[in-house]
């Protein structure tokens, strides 16, 4: 595809906030309100990570980036 660099960053943006997202949420869902809440922030920000590559590579794979 040819996308403008615009473009790019917007499909970028929307990949990240997602991501920011499925965190959260999986952070949310790991916590136990007996326990600490570090775990969980770890939890959820390696979430994050696994979930902002796997939109990396299907956008690569697509041929978007």
């Amino acid at each position: 595809m040819n996308l403008s660099l615009a473009v790019k960053l917007l499909i970028f943006v929307i990949c990240t906030l997602i991501s920011v997202i499925v965190g959260i949420v999986a952070g949310l869902i790991h916590h136990k309100p007996t326990t600490p809440k570090g775990p969980s922030f770890l939890y959820g920000g390696g979430v994050f990570g696994g979930s902002l590559t796997l939109c990396m590579v299907v956008l690569s794979a697509l041929g978007v980036f």
